[in-house]
């Protein structure tokens, strides 16, 4: 079990120090959606590390769709007193959380681009009334705050892109005729719903725009190559590139995230939302991949893409995040990216064999 990996615990030792303010979570309960997933995982492993070190109580609320993947992805770790399963389906839009939170993590959605691609309208009915869905929650039970993870998608496509990173209020063009993007237009009309909760009820929400993540919590279904490529690498697999690769993207190890979540959830400004981005891991998917065959002793391949594949690249060459806001809060980043991909290849490589089932 993941948990159990010294690498692991080390690693959560260490974004541990860029988010004092836990202690105010001591004695409180977190609501946290897609609970199993690449992100939220990572966030829930964060809390039962700093329960296990400090006798804090956080209790954790995980939602989701499957207590069997809960149970393959936490091991016994959901036996513990300080978690509990809650049953949550985002495309229903009936709300069956019973219990109070104090703060919700909004974390579940179709992320992967193959799933985007299959299933468009659940997509956005997902994004949107899976939203709607906790901030009802959030307004009838009086909870403290919503943080809700969108994406880096929103930003759309710059009229004359360059190198330069996106800030928070810089838009671009996105083809609302475009099912693909139907991941996008709907994180975006979310983001819009909570600022509209918040003017009209009162709701205090914050918003994070998370730019490539990975680590040893993704899923094998992960049709993202930075969680496809891990595997093929641990599996010592060459790697297969279909286009350049000069694609620049903000990459950031999962640990790195949990840590700017948790920085946002408790010293972000209402309404605002924030780039999750960590300065010294902004390169090239050739470059990524190019790390990940040093670690792994592989090779990297080029081949050109199919029809189907075309459609469901991201349509942005550079997606990579200014960090200015996040950082200003007193976050900072733990992993570069040559430390997290060698370290999320080691853990999956370790992993691998052990839960396939949840994977």
């Amino acid at each position: 079990m993941l948990y159990e990996h010294e690498q692991w615990l080390n690693d959560i030792d260490s974004v541990l120090t860029v988010v004092p303010e836990l202690e105010e979570l001591c004695g409180k309960t977190v609501l946290i959606t897609g609970a199993a997933g690449l992100i939220c995982s990572a966030v829930v492993d964060v809390f039962f590390r700093y329960n296990d070190k400090h006798d804090c109580e956080i209790k954790i609320l995980a939602a989701g769709r499957s207590l069997d993947r809960m149970r393959a992805r936490f091991g016994n770790m959901i036996d513990r007193a300080d978690f509990e399963f809650v049953g949550y389906d985002a495309v229903k839009p009936v709300n069956i959380i019973k219990e109070h939170a104090d703060y919700i993590i909004h974390g579940a959605a179709n992320s992967f681009p193959s799933l985007v691609m299959k299933e468009p309208v659940e997509t956005m009915l997902g994004n949107f009334i899976g939203m709607k869905t906790l901030l009802d929650y959030a307004k009838e039970t009086q909870s403290k705050r919503v943080l809700y993870i969108s994406s880096s998608e929103v930003y759309g496509r710059k009229e004359n892109e360059n190198q330069d990173p996106y800030g928070e209020n810089e838009y671009g063009y996105i083809d609302l005729l475009n099912p693909r993007n139907s991941y996008s237009v709907s994180k975006r009309a979310a983001e819009t719903l909570c600022v509209s909760y918040a003017a009209e009820y009162g709701v205090d929400s914050v918003i994070v725009r998370p730019g490539h993540i990975y680590g040893p919590t993704a899923s094998l279904k992960d049709s993202r190559v930075s969680s496809a490529w891990v595997y093929d690498a641990a599996r010592g697999r060459d790697i297969v590139m279909k286009s350049d690769g000069s694609q620049k993207r903000s990459y950031c190890y999962c640990l790195d995230c949990a840590s700017a979540i948790i920085k946002v959830l408790l010293r972000g400004k209402s309404s605002l939302a924030y780039n999750i981005s960590n300065p010294s891991s902004i390169i090239s998917i050739k470059e990524m991949a190019e790390l990940l065959t040093k670690f792994s002793g592989t090779s990297l391949n080029f081949e050109l893409p199919t029809d189907a594949e075309k459609k469901g690249f991201t349509p942005m060459n550079n997606s990579s995040l200014e960090s200015d806001s996040l950082l200003g809060l007193g976050w900072k980043g733990c992993f570069d990216a040559a430390a997290g991909f060698e370290h999320t290849l080691r853990l999956t490589r370790d992993n691998l064999c052990d839960n396939t089932k949840w994977r």
